[in-house]
């Protein structure tokens, strides 16, 4: 079945609620996609290699930075643009759009928001281009649903900042000219710094055997007694606030990049059924077949307001932490079912690597863990409704 021939899902008629600037955006993201992704990202997955000439031509496409302003090498979009950027990419796999989440939400926008003029100038416009590849580092190997806790450490020696701990599950650390780290300061306050490619001491090892994201370099970032430069402080970072503020900025294109994901199995599983027989009948013929397909198209035409609706409220500034928790939450969580239900429809050829239901659903047991898991989304809502923090 010819990826060309891929149908989005528009139940509710959507596209009306698009201007024509974003329907351009998703296109011709779109058609970026079917011609350099879905040609090379089967065999990618098999041989768990990471399709490094794509990154460069990302950043010529204008995919990293979209809602940064031009002066800094962005295209100044808003982020409906963003979010169907994320969609078209991820429905191509989710390691690609995790490669865009990264240099966009993670690196350029804490350097945008918290960073100095000067930091703005020397690493944006670089990033936005692919010339540069950045990478985050949150998560440690003892702290990840609760980073507050964080062992990682800078200490003000003067002339220079000594940086000391480690982090993992690092997307790009290999590859990444810098790292946007956060580490505590003597006073206990996590700061942001921008790591730079071969200072001494920092080393990048590979995580190695993921069955999940195979598409993409996953690994470490070990920081032994790494002297980094005064102006590589991000200075308007203060407190876990900072860093949550570019989960959430990521959170949110999540949201919207699961829906190319699902919709990728849905319309997948769909031509299947009409072209499928069995007992003299096409299987889409049969009713539980049925159920599965309508039960597929309802949860992603949910799943489709919910991000744009969150897209008008992040336009307007009115986008809470906790609402992109729900629509992460709930996005992730239909898009895995979906996975698992269209892989039923195509039988024992939804196994195989014909079709890109498993490699999907194998992405999106990630992508329900990171940035958040399932379930500390679920207790962000509980949370946000009786004012009761039942994680601390």
């Amino acid at each position: 079945m010819s990826t060309s021939h891929y149908k989005h899902p528009d139940y509710y008629l959507i596209d009306e609620l698009l201007t024509d600037e974003h329907k351009i955006i998703r296109d011709s993201v779109r058609d970026w996609v079917n011609r350099e992704v879905k040609p090379i990202i089967e065999e990618a997955n098999l041989k768990h290699e990471a399709p490094m000439h794509l990154i460069k031509k990302m950043g010529e496409n204008g995919i990293f930075g979209p809602f940064i302003p031009e002066e800094y090498g962005g295209a100044g979009l808003d982020y409906i643009s963003y979010g169907l950027i994320m969609q078209e990419l991820e429905r191509g796999d989710s390691a690609v759009r995790s490669t865009a989440s990264v240099q966009t939400s993670l690196v350029m926008y804490p350097i945008f928001a918290f960073g100095a003029d000067e930091q703005k100038k020397k690493y944006l416009p670089k990033l936005a281009s692919a010339e540069l590849i950045g990478c985050f580092g949150l998560t440690e190997p003892n702290h990840g649903s609760d980073p507050g806790s964080m062992i990682t450490k800078i200490e003000d020696k003067g002339s220079h900042y000594l940086l000391n701990g480690a982090k993992m599950w690092i997307t790009n650390s290999t590859i990444a000219d810098i790292g946007i780290v956060w580490a505590k300061d003597e006073e206990g306050i996590v700061r942001g710094i921008i790591v730079e490619k071969g200072m001494e001491g920092l080393s990048a090892p590979e995580t190695h055997g993921k069955w999940s994201l195979r598409a993409s370099v996953t690994g470490e970032l070990v920081f032994d007694d790494v002297k980094v430069p005064k102006e590589n402080l991000l200075p308007k970072s203060k407190g876990l606030k900072s860093p949550l503020m570019c989960l959430n900025s990521a959170r949110y294109g999540i949201a919207w990049g699961v829906i190319g994901a699902a919709s990728e199995c849905y319309d997948t599983a769909l031509r299947y059924s009409l072209e499928r027989k069995q007992f003299d009948r096409y299987i889409g013929s049969f009713q539980l077949q049925q159920k599965k397909l309508a039960e597929m198209v309802t949860e992603i035409t949910k799943a489709q307001l919910l991000a744009w609706r969150l897209g008008v409220l992040k336009n307007d500034n009115k986008a809470t932490a906790q609402m992109i928790s729900m629509a992460k939450r709930n996005n992730v969580k239909i898009a895995l079912d979906i996975t698992r239900e269209a892989r039923q429809v195509l039988g024992a050829m939804g196994v195989t690597s014909d079709f890109p239901i498993m490699r999907h659903m194998m992405n999106l047991e990630s992508v329900i863990t990171y940035e958040g898991t399932h379930d500390i989304h679920l207790l962000i809502t509980g949370h946000d409704i009786t004012d009761i923090p039942a994680y601390k």
